[in-house]
Order: structure tokens, then sequence, then C-alpha cells
């Protein structure tokens, strides 16, 4: 019998939706395979025909199969325990003052953007603005089929090089900002938390230069003591919202700490290990004296830096994936 035929199956109704969602998607990714033999096999019995008058359909089946292959090609390179999943995208400005945090307002819609045309939804879970321009830091939700896939190759710190708006001489400055993605835990049996463990504290939601967006304590503060996470949110109206969504954020965390502590182990069991830190950016974008945006990890680079702002990033996430299956680096990244 089927799990979902189960009678208690909707006793959790939870966990119910969450095998629900991976049914549709199995389900959603078995019928693609079908389509694409049986488009396959329609094209070869269409081929043994001696008719010219076909050869124009014949050639546009053909060239539009080699394009689903090359897209099914790409999805295969996404076979983490998370890539499959939603994302959870982080954004920090760096040192630089009122530059880093324009810059990191600026990778915030550039993500928002790459997110819109992929057709994933996304919801702003907290925000920080900064006193003049930009923001001090963002947590945004990604949910969509691969969102944590294609993301996750975009954490680290990214490097801006521009003439500075903000500077009256003009000059030119260099800018960081901190990417970290998370995938968002579904499983509650991934992650557990200790309700004891929790400190959670409540205030006014803060606009910018200080200014109270709220009256009431809205926003949330939840400390996880015995790691010392702090989550803020405060984007919502509701406190209840708003701690519900501190909450996922506190789990994703959770859930990279774990990680990285077992793939610690696995790498000291080969005998390499390297932590990724603050310093080591791995893609600059300049805007002056000439556009470039080079990836670090793979140079791979793109001269046309505005196409690249405005959300059209996936030859970078391409070029990473690729790269990362070549020298077995990914392996990391499947083990539980």
């Amino acid at each position: 019998m089927k799990i979902s035929e189960a009678l208690d199956f909707w006793g959790d109704p939870e966990q119910a939706q969450r095998v629900m969602k991976k049914i549709a998607l199995l389900k959603d990714e078995i019928d693609g395979w079908n389509h694409l033999s049986q488009r396959i096999s329609d094209a070869s019995e269409l081929s043994q025909f001696d008719d010219e008058s076909l050869r124009p359909e014949l050639e546009s089946e053909v060239k539009a199969i080699e394009a689903d292959v090359d897209k099914r090609e790409f999805s295969a390179m996404l076979s983490g325990l998370h890539d499959r999943g939603d994302a959870l995208l982080a954004i920090h400005a760096g040192a630089g003052g009122t530059d880093s945090q324009d810059w990191a307002e600026m990778l915030q819609r550039m993500y928002l953007r790459w997110a819109e045309s992929h057709g994933f939804e996304t919801e702003i879970l907290d925000i920080t603005p900064g006193e003049e321009a930009g923001i001090k830091s963002a947590t945004i939700a990604v949910n969509g089929k691969y969102a944590y896939g294609y993301l996750r190759t975009e954490k680290g710190v990214h490097r801006l090089v521009r003439l500075s708006p903000f500077d009256a001489a003009h000059r030119r400055h260099t800018s960081f900002a901190l990417i970290e993605v998370l995938p968002q835990v579904e499983d509650d049996s991934e992650v557990t938390i200790n309700p004891n463990d929790l400190r959670v504290d409540t205030f006014r939601s803060a606009g910018a230069g200080g200014q109270n967006v709220q009256k009431n304590d809205t926003a949330v503060r939840i400390t996880h003591i015995p790691t010392g996470i702090v989550v803020t949110c405060q984007n919502e109206r509701s406190q209840l919202q708003n701690r519900e969504n501190a909450m996922r954020v506190l789990r994703a965390r959770l859930l990279e700490i774990k990680q990285e502590q077992q793939a610690e182990k696995l790498a000291e069991l080969k005998g390499e290990f390297k932590k990724v830190e603050w310093g080591n950016q791995i893609r600059s974008y300049v805007l002056h004296p000439y556009q470039m945006v080079k990836d670090h990890r793979t140079n791979f680079e793109i001269g046309y830096a505005q196409s690249v702002l405005d959300g059209s990033i996936d030859d970078f996430i391409e070029a990473y994936l690729r790269a990362s299956m070549g020298n077995g680096n990914y392996q990391a990244e499947t083990e539980k």
C-alpha cells in the first residue's frame, strides 16, 4: 500500500503535505522523462519516411529534443540532498559603510530578478536598512524546484569595484558583501530544537534611520543558547509570523552547522579540508575602469556587467556546477 493511502496519513497535516510535495516532484520528473522518451521515439519513426516535406518539422523537433536533453543534463548536476528544495538567501554588507550597504542592495535586486526570471517565489523574511542608502542585511526565502541547488553556488564574498556615487570626489571604491545560502528544512527530524535552549525577545520593528514601523512589539529575536546563533525577523506585521520565520531561519542555520561538521569529518578521513572564510571572495564585479564580472573559482568571466546585475547569472551557476562535478568537490554536499 502507498504511504499516502494509509488511514492515518493525514493525522499529521504538515508531514502529509511534505510527503505529497515530494510525490508531486517525483511524478513530474518521471512524466518528463517519459514524455521525452516518447518524443524521441516519434522523431525516430518520422525519420524513416522518405519525404522531404517532413524534413523541416523533423529538424525542428530534433533541436527541441536536444535542448530538453541539455536542460536535463544540467538538472542532473543538482543531485545533492537538498538541491531540489527551497532556499534561504542571506545578504550581509561588509566593511565600507554606505558603499557596501548599497552594494548589498544591488545584490538583493540581482537575486530577486534572477528568481523572478525562473518563476521562483520570493519572500523577504527580514531586512535591516542602511542609515543613508542600501541595506545592512536581508534574509530572503526563495521557493521553487532546485532553488537551493542553483543558489548554493553563490555562497561566498562578492566584490564590487566602481566609482562611488557617495564620494564627493567620485573616487573609485571597492565594496564587499557576503552571501549565505541555506536549505530550508522541511523535515523536523533533520534538526531537533529543544525549546528550553531558546531565548525569545520581542521588540518594535524599525525602519531606516531608526524610525518605528510598528507601535507594538512585533519583531522577534531568537537566540539558540548552545550555539549562540541569533536570528531576527521583523518584516511581518504579526509577531507570530515573525517568530515562525525566525524559526525557519534558525533550523536552516543549525542544519548548516550539522552539514559542516559532517563535511569536516569526511575531509579529515580524506586528509583535506578548506574552510570558507570572509576574505575569500568568489566573484568580482568591475564597473570602472572597464566592465567585467569574473568568478575566481572557475575563471569564467563576462564583459557586460550590467546584464549580470540585472539577474543573468545562469552562466556562472552552470560553470561552477560543471567545475565542481569535474574535480570531485561535490561529494561532501551529497553525503548524509
